[in-house]
């Protein structure tokens, strides 16, 4: 991300000319060689799971996309929290940033989740307590983007929006418990379980882990992208501000109300 943007500098300090940096170049090429080995290791190599047969290759895209929305969340979360101490632009583009990546991956999640649902419930989608929490996740996530595109001082819109970024972490809590809280057509954990060793092994336990951190350093290139749009744009507001201002004081609004001029 750009040291520009931490800064807190107003439009005429220097900014970024776009989106890309060395940091998105960098990340790119080594997201091409890894999505490629990514899909070869779910789509040919790794073999068909014993109950669910070919299905099992959905989930080394909906489960990575699960653990980034997660990811996201708890970033947008994390940042918002450090803005109530900091109150700086850079937190705020930070949550603002990972939010809405975070809403793109929920999305994801329950579409990729519901196609895995109609092969293995017969049902694309029921009620069950993860669905349902979930579901509850993405109007969430909606609701603090809408907060945002609220009309308001960039203090303002930073602590309405923060405040609803932190009620991300109990909503994950209960998508992440919710199988072992409520009776739920999900399966248990089958990576991480206390105390239990993980019930899947080899080749397809490498394609899941290999999955994660593939999904990471894509999360990494998306936010990147995204803080840098986000810091262009508050620029840009801000220049917008700043025209309208110079024009009402050429319309002589100040020299009105300076002298008196001005009715109530």
């Amino acid at each position: 991300m750009s040291g520009d943007a931490s800064t807190g500098a107003g439009p005429s300090a220097s900014v970024p000319s776009g989106s890309g940096s060395r940091t998105t170049r960098v990340l790119a090429l080594l997201l091409v060689p890894a999505l490629a080995l990514w899909f070869y290791l779910a789509l040919v190599a790794s073999p068909a799971d014993v109950n669910q047969g070919e299905v099992v290759r959905l989930l080394y895209l909906h489960v990575p996309i699960v653990v980034v929305a997660y990811v996201a969340c708890f970033l947008a979360a994390g940042a918002s929290a450090v803005w109530f101490w900091k109150r700086t632009q850079w937190w705020d583009l930070v949550a603002a940033s990972s939010a809405e990546i975070a809403t793109v991956m929920v999305a994801a999640t329950l579409v990729v989740g519901s196609i895995y649902g109609r092969p293995t419930w017969g049902v694309y989608w029921t009620w069950d307590a993860r669905l349902t929490a979930t579901a509850m996740l993405m109007l969430l996530l909606l609701g603090y983007l809408a907060v945002r595109r609220i009309p308001a001082s960039p203090d303002v819109r930073g602590r309405r929006s923060a405040i609803v970024a932190m009620l991300f972490i109990p909503n994950i809590i209960v998508v992440n418990q919710s199988v072992n809280w409520w009776r739920s057509l999900h399966q248990e954990p089958t990576l991480f379980r206390l105390s239990l060793s993980p019930k899947i092994e080899g080749l397809m336990f490498f394609t899941l882990m290999y999955a994660f951190a593939v999904g990471i350093l894509f999360f990494a290139w998306l936010l990147v992208h995204r803080f840098r749009v986000a810091y262009l744009q508050d620029q840009v507001d801000a220049l917008g501000l700043d025209a309208a201002i110079e024009e009402r004081r050429d319309e002589g609004w100040d020299d009105g109300w300076a002298t008196g001029g001005a009715t109530s």
